[in-house]
């Protein structure tokens, strides 16, 4: 005997699926948010300023 499949639940499972995949496409298409950039310069820039105000100076004599 065949087993009992609710046709809703099938095209609701698919649209779900469908909306995943497209919201997946859009966060690899248009990547982070701007003060999520902003965010990631202001600490590689402060870890910057932090990595040469420990820099040794070497003397040429």
């Amino acid at each position: 005997m065949a087993e009992i499949i609710n046709l809703n639940r099938v095209r609701k499972a698919r649209a779900r699926d469908e909306a995943r995949a497209d919201a997946e496409a859009n966060r690899a298409r248009h990547g982070r948010t701007r003060a999520e950039r902003e965010a990631a310069g202001k600490a590689r820039d402060t870890a910057a300023r932090h990595l040469d105000g420990h820099r040794r100076e070497l003397d040429d004599d």
